[in-house]
């Protein structure tokens, strides 16, 4: 794989980790106005659950993708130190 693309998609992880990191920081702005809404009020635990699965999973993805395309760099730039 071109290093172009691997940078390219080492980038798109860092902003899928951002992006879940920013899920977090949303999440108790965003919570009493949900709660505020009638038609949610009996589903406030079963949506913050989600809201906060989606962060992890946004994070979780971003980093396993970082790794991936990090060690997929090493393996395609070997460094000779003998």
């Amino acid at each position: 794989m071109a290093k172009n693309k691997i940078l390219l998609k080492m980038v798109w992880g860092a902003v899928l980790v951002l992006v879940g990191l920013g899920v977090f920081y949303r999440i108790p702005q965003v919570m009493p106005k949900i709660e505020a809404m009638e038609q949610f009020s009996s589903a406030v635990f079963f949506i913050r659950f989600c809201f906060y699965l989606l962060g992890i999973l946004l994070i979780g993805g971003g980093l396993k993708r970082i790794y991936d395309n990090y060690q997929e760099l090493q393996n395609h730039n070997p460094q000779n130190h003998s």
